[in-house]
């Protein structure tokens, strides 16, 4: 059985949905990071990284959404979420995780954790104040050119929509006006509604 571990409002949603959608074996333990369990000696035992998500296979812990999302692609290709038989097409799909993983989740991060890069106040305020612009201009490109519809690669869904999915669910608290992305604001709607995405959207806000 696999482990996921998560915590409310991380992007560790994305590998949640991705389970659940896969049909996986798994169980989902929740970090406190209220409580600062990420932090735990416990925990860091898992990941070193001191972050969600971890995922705890049977030969070792895998970090990193992108590097998530792909693992249980390939180990649960009857769910069809990645165009495995398709090299360039698949790269492609990592090429726009990629993207979300170190450029929109980063520019993101600027809002809450501007410490990570800056110890001077004035800097990460400065940080915080360019999140909106910096975020929107992200999803500026992703509507124009990266987002190809209905879904992220086109006429196929699969993980780089719950990858997508779970980051614009971020616009409104950094300062975005979803609206301005009709394409990308359409393409959150739609994953919403889904019985899968809705259910472990609900699960992760319910109280511990």
């Amino acid at each position: 059985m696999l482990t996921l571990y998560w915590a409310p409002n991380t992007c560790a949603l994305a590998a949640h949905i991705a389970l659940e959608q896969a049909g996986a074996d798994y169980q989902a333990v929740r970090v406190d990071f209220g409580r600062e369990q990420q932090r735990s000696p416990e925990y860091l035992r898992v990941n070193p990284k001191g972050r969600v998500p971890a995922l705890v296979t049977d030969r070792g812990v895998l970090t990193e959404t992108p590097a998530i999302l792909l693992y249980i692609c390939q180990s649960h290709p009857e769910a069809g979420m990645a165009p495995l038989d398709d090299a360039f097409e698949l790269a492609r799909m990592n090429a726009f995780n990629s993207y979300l993983c170190s450029t929109v989740h980063v520019a993101h991060a600027h809002r809450m954790r501007g410490y990570r890069w800056a110890d001077d106040p004035q800097a990460i305020a400065a940080m915080q104040k360019k999140v909106p612009q910096s975020v929107g201009d992200c999803f500026d490109l992703i509507e124009r050119e990266l987002l190809q519809g209905p879904w992220v690669l086109g006429q196929r869904y699969g993980v780089s929509d719950i990858y997508l999915f779970t980051l614009a669910r971020w616009l409104e608290g950094d300062g975005v006006d979803p609206e301005r992305f009709p394409r990308v604001a359409e393409h959150r709607r739609r994953m919403a509604e889904s019985p899968i995405v809705s259910r472990i959207v609900a699960a992760q806000l319910s109280p511990a």
